[in-house]
């Protein structure tokens, strides 16, 4: 398993964010499934015997930076115009496909291998994101997703003065 730390989760800050510990978790069990020891739970064994576009789920990891939440989402063989970006219903929806072919030909062998396939991610978004400064930058396979976090409202506290209780009068 992969040991970066670029999430922090302290208890402070999965009480400003309730999607902090469900992004958290869905990025581990996403790189858990991914790592070459669990081959039988990859998506293309599933789907062997079809000949639609076989489904794939490219790494992303989703943290918070200079106030802005960062989606990177790894895309190793793809063009940024293979890939389409929007914010939509509270989420940030990225999707795309991949088309790979490599070929091969020295002394007497011959190999040529296709790899299509498609995929979908969704990433929950806090309440208040204005989707107008939503950037993407797409470089070197990696794409990076930056949403600013809206302003959070300062908890106001007010100082109650404790009264002396009245006594209570008795009745005859």
């Amino acid at each position: 398993m992969s040991s970066r730390s670029e999430t922090n989760l302290t208890p402070s800050r999965l009480s400003r964010d309730p999607f902090g510990l469900l992004r958290q978790m869905t990025s581990e069990l996403d790189r858990v499934f991914d790592e070459p020891a669990w081959p039988s739970f990859r998506w293309p064994t599933f789907a062997l015997a079809t000949s639609e576009a076989v489904g794939w789920s490219p790494g992303i990891d989703v943290f918070e930076k200079d106030h802005r939440l960062v989606t990177k989402v790894d895309l190793p063989g793809m063009k940024k115009e293979d890939v389409k970006v929007e914010v939509t219903d509270g989420h940030l929806a990225i999707s795309g496909e991949r088309k790979r072919e490599t070929e091969e030909k020295k002394d007497n062998i011959y190999r040529r291998e296709r790899e299509y396939g498609s995929f979908y991610r969704a990433v929950p978004l806090p309440e208040g994101v204005k989707i107008e400064d939503v950037k993407a930058s797409f470089s070197d396979g990696v794409l990076e997703v930056s949403v600013p976090l809206p302003a959070k409202q300062e908890a106001k506290v007010r100082k109650v003065e404790i009264e002396e209780a009245k006594p209570a009068k008795a009745t005859a």
